[in-house]
């Protein structure tokens, strides 16, 4: 495993992505995760939680990109583990909101997207 890989998943264990986050989801997931935003609406809370993550995702992405670019970037590193922290100040609520299947279907479609960007 590289030093990239190593740090995404300290990283995504780190914000509560791990199996026993992605458990809190549901049961109801699957892998046609999110059939239109209106179908399933967010409280005013969560959505703040998600325009954040996707400004968040924003700036995570272009970060990660640079890293795999270039492992020596310190910049990129340093951008990496500022944005790790960023992530960590909303992770409690994160894991409160993966409780809520309309929550966790537009979470995991957003993040499938940072997935799809990154590789």
């Amino acid at each position: 495993m590289n030093e990239y890989e190593e740090s995404r998943r300290a990283f995504l264990t780190k914000l509560g992505l791990a199996i026993g986050t992605t458990t809190l989801a549901g049961k109801t997931l699957s892998a046609k995760v999110l059939n239109g935003k209106t179908e399933f609406p967010l409280t005013n809370e969560q959505q703040q939680l998600m325009d954040r993550y996707e400004n968040w995702m924003d700036k995570f992405i272009p970060v990660i990109k640079a890293h795999r670019a270039d492992e020596t970037d310190k910049v990129a590193k340093q951008r990496i583990s500022e944005l790790s922290e960023e992530a960590e100040s909303w992770r409690l609520q994160l894991v409160e909101f993966m409780k809520d299947d309309n929550f966790a279907r537009h979470y995991m479609t957003a993040t499938e997207r940072m997935t799809k960007e990154i590789y």
